[in-house]
């Protein structure tokens, strides 16, 4: 399941965090990956440690915990702090699976990703390439999403970055731990949240609401995991 949340920065805000992008240190990403992904990985990051990619890393999660959109999608118990790429020349990701832990920077905590996601920062029609291709089966479902938006898909899913043959393509990574680890339980979580939202906008006082809404928490307690 793919959810996109458009515009989680606006296109001045994007633009200005590209801006800050242009002067940051690059590396090679394949560093970065598993030594088998390493193989499939030709693009630059930023250092995990490099202070601009915390400082801007720092301002993508306090703009995640103020979309409500994020919240009901991801049910976030823990994020991992962004990570930074430029893809350009060719450079590309072949098709992966994500690792299933991770450490947290500076800590002895592990993060378990249940959800990654990619915020797109350059404008699509200034690059070729560069779709995020997502497979679920048989289904290969390319996304190339507007500079600020976001995409978040199962960490699970087999993916991969088609090679960029024009341009310059910039964006931020992270892994989400969610409260619910299920995917499908997550998903109707979702839908049921969308139903309840649904009904509140058309008649606020419609008991069914409130009906909804235990059961929405009833089931979350059910299935969440702390």
């Amino acid at each position: 399941m793919l959810i996109e949340i458009p515009a989680l920065f606006s296109p001045e805000e994007t633009a200005g965090i590209r801006a800050r992008l242009e002067s940051a240190v690059w590396r090679d990403g394949a560093g970065t990956a598993g030594h088998v992904a390493a193989r499939a990985k030709t693009n630059l990051q930023l250092a995990d440690d490099d202070p601009l990619g915390a400082e801007i890393g720092a301002a993508i999660v306090e703009r995640l915990a103020a979309t409500p959109r994020f919240i009901a999608a991801a049910l976030p118990l823990r994020i991992l702090p962004p990570r930074f790429n430029c893809y350009a020349g060719g450079g590309a990701y072949g098709r992966h699976i994500d690792s299933a832990i991770f450490s947290a920077p500076g800590t002895r905590e592990r993060v378990r990703s249940d959800l990654s996601a990619t915020l797109f920062l350059s404008d699509p029609a200034s690059y070729e390439g560069g779709e995020l291709v997502a497979e679920f089966g048989a289904v290969r479902q390319p996304v190339k999403l507007g500079a600020g938006s976001l995409l978040l898909y199962p960490a699970n899913s087999l993916h991969q970055v088609t090679p960029v043959t024009r341009g310059t393509r910039l964006a931020a990574f992270f892994w989400v731990q969610s409260l619910v680890r299920d995917q499908a339980q997550r998903s109707m979580l979702l839908d049921l949240d969308d139903s309840i939202q649904a009904l509140a906008a058309r008649d606020a006082a419609d008991p069914e609401i409130v009906r909804l809404t235990g059961l929405y928490h009833n089931l979350l307690r059910e299935w969440s995991e702390t």
